[in-house]
């Protein structure tokens, strides 16, 4: 059962929204009715999305949202009864993924709530594979490095000295960066990583 948080300060709206998403089959693990209490909630039981009203005291729900995604990403879905463009943008800056109009309507409330999760797993994915790349070219960096190390202390080839690194790497079973640094460090003069 997927957890969301409401966020909304009408106390009858409130009970609406709660209806709907327990009748989707979601387990409402916070509310609140303000800005900051928003933020608070979700950084105390992290849900797994967050039904945020754009009119709420303190702050509205987009810098609400965007405090929320600062410190702990969340998928979040904006209610508003607006359709003015610059709260769209300023929305989307902030990191909700989804909208839903008012009144309120189930159907809506259901596609709005898949359409955030769907996306914010996909901006998750891309995140990870730029972190993944971001990790692989300061290791190549290092194994570079390395490379130019044993080229030029033990007379190697590029590919013989690749094959000496990627042996040790094997053979001790540590990455081939961690062989690669320790050979800068052992070898090479100063130890800089390759800056």
């Amino acid at each position: 059962m997927k957890t969301i948080a409401i966020i909304e300060d009408d106390p009858s709206q409130k009970f609406v929204l709660r209806n709907l998403v327990e009748e989707m089959g979601y387990s409402v693990v916070a509310e609140a009715s303000t800005g900051t209490e928003a933020v608070r909630a979700c950084l105390e039981v992290k849900p797994e999305l967050v039904l945020m009203d754009v009119e709420i005291p303190e702050m509205d729900g987009i810098e609400a949202a965007k405090e929320i995604n600062r410190t702990s990403p969340t998928p979040v879905v904006l209610v508003t009864a607006s359709e003015d463009e610059g709260l769209v943008i300023r929305a989307v800056s902030a990191g909700i993924m989804s909208f839903v109009p008012k009144p309120v309507k189930l159907n809506e409330l259901h596609v709005a709530m898949e359409l955030a999760s769907a996306r914010f797993s996909e901006l998750q994915l891309l995140r990870e594979e730029n972190s993944g790349l971001k990790e692989q070219v300061a290791a190549r960096k290092f194994i570079d490095k390395a490379k130019g190390i044993l080229m030029e202390k033990e007379r190697l080839t590029e590919d013989e000295a690749f094959t000496k690194i990627r042996g040790l790497s094997m053979g001790q079973r540590k990455s081939m960066k961690e062989i690669a640094e320790m050979i800068i460090l052992v070898m090479g003069k100063g130890g800089d990583g390759g800056k």
